[in-house]
């Protein structure tokens, strides 16, 4: 029985997703990741925010770079170099190793999802991670450069481009994944919780699969998000430069106003405690806590905070 759902981007939810899964068994947490970040590069289908919650989960993932494996190396990226390949985006030879996996199981024939529960099984994660969608959605970033790919945008041009917007492609003719739609519809659901993640690119590409925010109001399930903006930082990624340049405060009250109505709950850090009545204004329940996450005991911590809080909004 799922009795949780959790929405995911990459490193700032994965570290939610950790501490989460340090209390709750598998059978009763479902974990749905964006794949908007996904792209096609070297012939290989790159799932990002995927693999950081894999490596994440498997105690596998890089601590200093926040993407990636430990223990990581770059023969690969270097011998492509000196034959004039594209290097901009960097995968060690850990890591392109399970790309090459999951570009083998697609030309087998195996969807995202069934790929996805593969390559958990291999690195021993127990807790059930779906994509998002077993079709393709593109996350395309409107800048004062023109529209360029997500990861052009993030990786190659280092988030330095002015946006103005964005654009998913293909997610007109994406479904939600069946597993997710059928959590949503288990009797036992008590909460989904929308991890800090960057809203426009990280959590956007979920809640505008066709249908789906309908199946969530059905549901009736309380919603909770964590702000992923403390003290008018992002701790990890643009969302802080996004905020600035879509004309919105970079605070925490910004990203409350972006999810509006859904929200039964939402989260914010204690440097930001200034914001809570201004965002209980708008109609939210507020929990102000420690949300910067930077040992186990923080992940876990956030996470007892959160089912606590969801506990209070049920009464």
């Amino acid at each position: 029985m799922t009795r949780f759902i959790a929405l995911t981007g990459g490193v700032g939810g994965a570290k939610l997703v950790q501490g989460l899964t340090q209390i709750l068994p598998p059978e009763e947490l479902l974990i749905a990741v964006n794949t908007g970040d996904d792209f096609e590069h070297l012939g290989l289908t790159i799932c990002p925010d995927i693999d950081t919650v894999l490596y994440t989960l498997a105690g596998i993932a890089n601590p200093d770079t926040g993407w990636g494996r430990t223990q990581e190396s770059w023969t690969t990226m270097k011998t492509l170099e000196s034959l004039s390949g594209e290097t901009w985006f960097q995968l060690g030879d850990r890591d392109l190793a399970l790309h090459l996996a999951r570009r083998h199981q697609m030309t087998l024939g195996a969807t995202l999802t069934e790929i996805t529960a593969n390559l958990a099984n291999k690195l021993n994660v127990r807790h059930p991670i779906v994509p998002m969608s077993d079709h393709p959605v593109r996350t395309m970033v409107l800048t004062d450069e023109g529209e360029m790919p997500f990861q052009e945008y993030f990786v190659k041009n280092r988030c330095l481009p002015a946006i103005s917007g964005f654009q998913f492609a293909g997610i007109e003719s994406a479904i939600p994944s069946s597993k997710l739609l059928r959590a949503f519809e288990d009797p036992a659901l008590e909460l989904l919780i929308i991890c800090p993640s960057n809203p426009f690119i990280s959590i956007d590409p979920i809640l505008k699969l066709p249908g789906l925010k309908k199946v969530i109001e059905s549901s009736r399930t309380p919603v909770i998000a964590v702000s992923p903006i403390v003290g008018g930082k992002a701790l990890k990624g643009p969302t802080a430069k996004m905020l600035k340049e879509l004309c919105l405060k970079p605070n925490a009250s910004s990203i409350a106003q972006h999810y509006g109505e859904m929200l039964d709950g939402f989260v914010i850090d204690t440097k930001d405690q200034r914001l809570e009545n201004q965002i209980r204004g708008k109609g939210h329940k507020v929990l102000v806590t420690q949300t910067i996450m930077k040992s186990l005991d923080d992940k876990v911590s956030l996470a007892n905070d959160i089912l606590d809080f969801a506990a209070e909004i049920s009464l």
